[in-house]
């Protein structure tokens, strides 16, 4: 049997595979927009520049946006919300009623207001902290993440406080990109399909290329409607599932500050900075 590090690093290098693919998708239909139908297939000169300036800016956002949802390391809880050794000891030879106390105790003057569904302070055994307000352990990526949304295979990565911003980017980009690419190609599909334009080794290229753009289009409409969603209602995918339980009870409402401020939560109370994926809230980056 192989070792356990063994397998967790087949498993990290195996969990590259979606980021390799989509990249290679990227990569094809850069190639095609650009090389076939822009150089090979576009007669008309004028067309073919605005086609290029447009598709490129689009592109840029689209890498930009998406790399750095991937590199964005994932924000984990604080120092304060470890326990100190002593109540680390005192807390592992407890039995559960116990424990709770000390978690209690260890909790006072911290800013937690959550907690499970029974009523007990949240804690995770694995990292040994008690867990923030909205946070969760990844089980992927071994770690307690802060305002954990998901886990997204497609950028190898947990989505949470420190990247949600440049994850809603990703997915308005890689939209426009999709329907940027669609919207151009459409004539030249029709031409290719109905023969008006001779066989030529671009063909393949422009008439998959509407293909996957329109596909791929669809797909993320529904997916960054969704996230809109959330945004507007302060709220992760996970609490979108399960409600925050409170001291009070469960509150699916109880981190939303009504529509305007919501926004501000994710994307920063500087308007000019919402469309590049920068930092642009307090405490998401690691150079604070």
């Amino acid at each position: 049997m192989a070792p356990h590090h063994v397998l967790k690093c087949c498993q990290r290098s195996l969990a590259w595979i979606p980021v390799i693919f989509i990249n290679l998708v990227v990569g094809w239909s850069y190639y095609a927009y650009v090389v076939e139908l822009c150089i090979f297939t576009i007669p008309n000169n004028a067309e073919k520049i605005s086609y290029l300036v447009v598709f490129h800016l689009f592109f840029i956002m689209f890498i930009w946006s998406y790399w750095k949802t991937i590199c964005s390391r994932p924000a984990s809880p604080s120092k304060e919300f470890c326990l100190a050794k002593v109540e680390k000891e005192q807390y592992e030879k407890e039995q559960p009623d116990a424990q709770q106390n000390i978690l209690k105790k260890a909790a006072v003057g911290l800013p937690v207001y959550t907690r499970t569904g029974t009523g007990a302070v949240r804690y995770c055994d694995h990292c040994q902290v008690i867990k923030p307000d909205r946070c969760h352990h990844c089980s992927t990526c071994d770690m307690c993440v802060l305002k954990m949304d998901h886990h997204c295979p497609w950028v190898n990565n947990c989505v949470g406080f420190s990247n949600y911003k440049f994850f809603v980017l990703f997915l308005a980009y890689s939209m426009l990109y999709c329907v940027f690419i669609a919207a151009t190609v459409l004539q030249y599909f029709i031409k290719f399909w109905t023969n008006q334009l001779p066989d030529t080794h671009a063909k393949f290229h422009v008439l998959f290329l509407f293909f996957v753009a329109a596909m791929f289009f669809i797909s993320i409409l529904s997916l960054f409607s969704y996230h809109l969603w959330l945004v507007g209602k302060n709220r992760t995918t996970i609490e979108a599932f399960r409600a925050p339980v409170f001291r009070n009870g469960p509150d699916k409402n109880g981190f939303s500050l009504g529509f305007s401020r919501n926004v501000v939560e994710v994307f920063g109370d500087q308007k000019k900075y919402w469309m590049f994926p920068i930092y642009t809230r307090k405490g998401c980056s690691y150079d604070k």
